[in-house]
């Protein structure tokens, strides 16, 4: 089990990640926007341009023991659907610090996390850049099969 991070030390995360976010905006001319959920709850989107997909916008939430992390793929399939979902299973093999999941009305994500003990500004900048990698690598295959009659 991961350590238990105090109120104070996720504050200091919570600051660390802003400042991380911006530094990765200010470098990066493929991040579009960054900014907090305004719920209260520790979470950020990260949106970029994309070249398979239009964009590609990474939600990050910060909890006591981890950094859990999601990207929307795509809407639930229409067609071959059991096709689309196989392909998004047999890409988890090749896939590091990500998976692919079932989510809200069946739609397809990509999701992981990492404890916070382990959080800094590289791995935040690997995960972006992986996710953003994922997408991009999977997202043709997977939308021309969910939606063969559309292309």
């Amino acid at each position: 089990m991961s350590d238990l991070f105090d109120d104070p030390s996720v504050a200091a995360l919570r600051a660390a990640i802003d400042a991380w976010l911006a530094a990765m905006a200010a470098e990066n001319p493929a991040i579009e926007a960054i900014d907090h959920d305004e719920t209260g709850v520790a979470r950020w989107y990260v949106r970029m341009a994309g070249e398979a997909k239009e964009h590609i916008t990474v939600w990050l939430t910060l909890g006591q023991r981890t950094l859990r992390y999601e990207v929307y793929v795509m809407p639930a399939p229409l067609e071959n659907v059991a096709a689309v979902y196989e392909t998004a299973l047999r890409h988890n093999e090749r896939l590091v610090g990500a998976h692919f999941a079932i989510g809200v009305e069946d739609a397809l994500f990509l999701r992981g996390e990492v404890p916070l003990a382990a959080l800094g500004a590289d791995e935040l900048d690997r995960i972006i850049g992986s996710l953003y990698a994922y997408v991009e690598d999977t997202f043709p295959a997977l939308i021309r099969l969910g939606y063969a009659s559309k292309f």
